[in-house]
């Protein structure tokens, strides 16, 4: 770790974000991809197989995270990732050839490497920056998350571009090799423009590389890595077919809005940094967990319409039914009047409320010459609660949380050089294996939560629980540390 800052650690910190924002971009692509294949029937997917297929690229690009970091702690960052562009480029080319779900999960698992990019620019912009810059540095690295943007923004333009607005479906092959082309223009700039270093660790054996793995706290930052991170990828993909599904929007514009996630939470990530090095990680995280439990349970309540029995009208008096009108029943000479439902405009039909709204109308259950009794039931009513989940609204909160986790994910990171100086590498391949397994996991939990529910919002009840779990080990492990500083603290003799 270096003790100042120097004009050649910015350089490589540029490049290093460049080429993050550039893999990230293509590990996301199967968010964009899958969802316009499935909606255009080009591929008869199913939210499981669709899940599937947002998963796996993330599945490789989480598991091999942890090699990756110890194969830059060994031979420095510039080697391992200016192969790993030009290496991810080929399967990438060869999705543009695929026909079925085998051939085209197999690809994604090849392009998925894409992910392990994190590891290696982590552990690669470490080691040319000094403590007191850690947060900032790798802050500003991990703004290429914003990388995610990128795909959700523009892909879908571009499909519809290159397939004549879906006259030409099959132009949708060009777009991987587009992507493959820009991994290998990134890999060879890459290894022209940047100068390799290796950490003081580098010497050690394989063994000695993973003995910080003993420790619980590498897998307490993983958890909260799991949250922060793994969900930003897993909702950065799934937000595509939620707006679509949900709020019925083309793909452009439910790309465009996913993007409102995506491209914050990437570039909010450097002042997370900077945040956690003022005030430290620990309190950044209070904070960021506390957020998310608050906007995860805000998010919780479906787009729904619930119709229940209202307020009806019984007989007071036997007779028979003489006349029955929109208005009003008449029993013998008493006439009852009755509220009918009203017809709504079209503008009213599509007016999205943000608070739920109510209403309410009656309709006779009897006809003319019925024969009634004392205290039977004439008119029925009803009641119908409609709740929009008013798209600004849901917009505005996916835009706080996905910057709030933006905020989270550099305070995990900021926390692992404190603990771990000489193994970032190690130990931040390790976090980041079980942080993008959340970007794997999840889809597929969403998918078959959606499945298993009905509801598209069952994805937000795991993130509460979630958020939940994390906010309470963490607050149970400060309480501890505190304890025994103060026990310590007691046992120290008296000036």
């Amino acid at each position: 770790m270096e003790t100042q800052v120097t004009g050649k650690a910015h350089r490589i910190l540029a490049l290093n974000t460049l080429a993050f924002t550039v893999c990230f971009a293509c590990w996301m692509l199967n968010g964009v991809l899958v969802t316009f294949l499935a909606g255009n029937e080009i591929f008869n997917w199913g939210p499981v197989e669709i899940g599937w297929l947002l998963g796996i690229p993330v599945l490789t690009g989480s598991i091999f995270r942890l090699p990756a970091g110890m194969l830059t702690d060994k031979f420095g960052g510039r080697p391992v990732y200016g192969i790993l562009l030009l290496l991810c480029a080929i399967p990438m080319y060869f999705l543009s050839q695929a026909n079925s779900f085998f051939a085209f999960a197999l690809c994604s698992f090849g392009f998925g490497l894409t992910g392990v990019g994190f590891a290696v620019g982590i552990a690669f912009t470490s080691v040319w920056y000094p403590k007191h810059w850690q947060g900032r540095a790798l802050g500003i690295f991990g703004a290429g998350n914003a990388g995610a943007a990128i795909t959700t923004m523009l892909a879908p333009s571009i499909l519809n571009n290159l397939t004549d607005n879906g006259k030409y479906l099959d132009g949708w092959r060009t777009l991987p090799v587009i992507y493959a082309i820009a991994l290998v223009i990134m890999g060879i700039l890459f290894l022209l423009f940047t100068t390799n270093k290796k950490p003081e660790s580098s010497g050690k054996t394989v063994r000695q590389m993973l003995q910080p793995l003993k420790s619980a706290r590498v897998w307490r930052f993983g958890l909260y890595y799991f949250l922060v991170f793994g969900c930003f990828v897993a909702f950065s993909q799934w937000l595509v077919p939620y707006f679509t599904n949900v709020y019925y929007l083309p793909l452009v514009t439910a790309g465009l809005f996913a993007t409102v996630f995506s491209l914050p939470s990437g570039l909010i990530r450097a002042a997370g940094g900077w945040l956690s090095d003022k005030f430290g990680g620990r309190k950044v995280m209070y904070w960021v967990l506390g957020s998310s439990i608050i906007i995860c349970f805000l998010l919780i309540v479906p787009k729904m319409e619930l119709k229940s029995p209202g307020k009806g009208v019984n007989a007071k008096f036997g007779g028979v039914v003489t006349e029955v009108t929109d208005q009003y029943v008449k029993v013998g000479h008493l006439t009852i009047k009755y509220e009918a439902r009203k017809v709504k405009t079209e503008t009213e039909k599509t007016e999205s409320s943000i608070f739920p709204v109510k209403e309410s109308w009656q309709e006779p259950v009897v006809k003319v010459g019925d024969k009634v009794k004392p205290k039977q039931l004439l008119i029925k009513g009803f009641t119908i609660l409609t709740f929009e989940a008013n798209l600004w609204i849901f917009a505005i909160l996916v835009f706080l949380i996905g910057s709030i986790w933006g905020i989270g994910k550099a305070a995990v990171y900021r926390l692992i050089p404190d603990y771990f100086p000489n193994e970032v590498g190690v130990v931040g391949g390790m976090v980041g294996v079980i942080g993008g397994l959340g970007g794997f996991v999840c889809p597929i939990l969403f998918g078959y939560l959606l499945e298993g529910t009905g509801l598209w919002t069952s994805c937000w009840i795991f993130m509460f629980f979630l958020s939940v779990i994390c906010f309470v080990w963490m607050y149970n492990v400060v309480q501890k540390l505190k304890q025994k500083e103060k026990e310590v603290t007691m046992e120290l003799p008296a000036k």
